[in-house]
């Protein structure tokens, strides 16, 4: 500065400095929920290699539902992401003991449920007082509810017959196929409701949601209609066709 001026001094420039932010996931949606994923699966990485009990040996742990640890974390988790945070919390529970970290026994406190997992026992499904049972079943994006009742073999879809419901065989034989199956065709009437997918996948839905309540009126059919694979659940989609083929395979 000149002298007799008043004119202050132009600060030196500065240097360009980029910030980096500390979490990787600074910039997601969901910041707090991914570090906390990566910081599980980072840490289960660091042990991998140490011994690991077979999964029915592993103590029994019931882990945090999906809407607790929404809470957790304070963020709208998806399913997806609550399930690949348990099945990294499963890998890391295999450890043996005798060896297992300090470290990871303190990160798999946060995510166990204060309950005694042998004390956990499904709701059991009744009857109710109008005689009825209901099933639930899905088969790809389609889902059905079945109501069964003691009759002579009525069948409502969506209010429609069964014929009117499924133009083709296959897809009526499908739908009740565990009545079918274990000789009860004309021992019940169904009321069913079905939406979601195309008609195929709608009735291979009805099978399950059938055989379901089927069980819940007759619990002793359960090793038959498990031996008839009556209760296996797809979720797979129909991919697109390939080159050369007609239409797209079936998963």
């Amino acid at each position: 500065m000149e002298r007799g001026s008043s004119k202050p001094e132009d600060p030196p420039p500065m240097p360009n400095v980029r910030v980096v932010p500390a979490s990787p996931s600074y910039f997601s949606a969901k910041p707090d929920s991914t570090d906390d994923y990566l910081y599980l699966e980072n840490l289960q990485r660091k042990h991998e290699f140490l011994p690991a009990l077979s999964g029915a040996d592993a103590p029994r742990v019931s882990w945090r539902t999906l809407r607790e640890y929404r809470v957790l974390v304070g963020e709208p988790v998806k399913a997806a992401r609550h399930r690949r945070v348990i099945r990294v919390l499963q890998r890391m529970n295999r450890i043996h003991p005798s060896v297992m970290p300090t470290e990871i026994r303190r990160a798999m406190e946060v995510y166990k449920r204060d309950v005694d997992p042998r004390l956990n026992r499904p709701r059991p499904r009744e009857v109710d007082k109008f005689g009825r049972a209901i099933g639930h079943g899905e088969r790809k994006s389609s889902t059905a509810r079945a109501w069964l009742v003691e009759g002579e073999g009525e069948v409502l879809i969506n209010g429609k017959s069964l014929t009117t419901m499924f133009g083709r065989v296959h897809d009526r034989e499908s739908a009740l196929w565990a009545l079918k199956a274990t000789g009860r065709l004309d021992k019940y009437n169904v009321w069913a409701l079905v939406e979601g997918g195309g008609t195929t996948g709608q009735a291979e839905a009805l099978t399950l949601a059938v055989a379901r309540a089927l069980l819940v009126h007759e619990p002793l059919l359960k090793p038959a209609l498990r031996r008839g694979r009556f209760f296996s659940v797809s979720s797979f989609p129909i991919v697109a066709p390939r080159i050369g083929c007609t239409g797209p395979p079936r998963p």
